[in-house]
């Protein structure tokens, strides 16, 4: 049985739709927090438990039976070191014999606060619970560019605090097909794994690909922290969030998320979705 975490969630969902195309449905288990939001997955026939992860006795009742758990990493700003501690515990006290873990891509020592920290002590956490454990340390998604810089085709400039820095993005879908194919295949006990795109792309990248598609010159500069995140919070997000989207641009600029593997490749059996067709889907619809 391989139990799926934040199933209503992009990652987690997305994960379970793949899972679905090789494996029977009463071998999946979700794990949601609102059960309202899962009617569909108990539709398809998904064993849907409810837990959250502060509440250790439903996460320990949620696990029983399982196998595996592939445990997606609590959001930002909240306190996620706890969270994953508790799904941890309770996973051992359930039985669980394999956790898989959602890190984040770290190609350089650079650490964002937000996420860095809890990460790497969730990691050390997981590999001296006595779990076989598998970490997975996802790139970037390319989903997740249209925050850093607008979802629109800038005009003539495309600001970005990331300087000289590349990102090797990952479509979160190939992400899921990915993971999945580790969930369901032998030979990752206490493997590490980085699941990036296979090549990687600047910001300088972005705007000739944006340039060449929209048939106009835009340029890339790379802005200062500040005045990029004003230029955020002008937009109409709160400063908390454009701090954020600044440090993913810090973290690019320190090649934190430039390393790219072959994982992601190599599990989905072609290359992983190019820069340029994913801005021509996503900027270009119907182009």
């Amino acid at each position: 049985m391989i139990l799926v975490t934040g199933a209503t969630g992009g990652l987690g969902r997305q994960t379970i739709d793949f899972l679905l195309t090789t494996t029977p449905a009463a071998e999946i288990v979700a794990l949601v927090r609102d059960l309202s939001k899962a009617t569909d997955l108990v539709r398809r026939g998904v064993d849907v438990r409810q837990a959250d992860y502060f509440d250790y006795p439903a996460l320990v009742q949620a696990f029983r039976g399982i196998d595996k758990v592939l445990l997606v990493s609590a959001v930002a700003f909240t306190d996620r070191l706890r969270q994953h501690q508790n799904v941890i515990d309770a996973a051992k006290e359930a039985g669980v014999k394999h956790l898989f873990y959602t890190s984040i891509q770290r190609s350089t020592h650079f650490v964002m606060p937000e996420v860095t920290e809890s990460d790497l002590a969730t990691e050390a956490y997981l590999k001296a619970s006595g779990l076989i454990y598998t970490i997975l340390k996802n790139g970037y998604y390319f989903e997740g560019l249209g925050y850093l810089i607008g979802s629109e085709v800038p005009d003539t400039e495309l600001l970005f605090p990331a300087g000289e820095g590349k990102i090797a993005f990952v479509k979160r879908t190939e992400l899921a097909a990915a993971t999945a194919a580790l969930l369901t295949s032998a030979g990752h006990d206490n493997q590490e794994y980085t699941l990036s795109g296979s090549e990687a792309y600047s910001f300088h990248d972005i705007a000739r690909e944006l340039s060449a598609l929209a048939g106009r010159p835009i340029v890339y500069k790379s802005s200062e922290l500040a005045p990029y995140i004003a230029q955020k919070v002008a937009a109409g997000f709160p400063e908390v969030v454009a701090n954020f989207f600044a440090q993913w641009g810090a973290a690019a600029k320190h090649g934190m998320l430039a390393g790219t593997h072959d994982t992601v490749e190599r599990m989905l059996g072609h290359k992983p979705t190019s820069l340029r067709e994913y801005l021509k889907t996503t900027y270009f619809p119907g182009a």
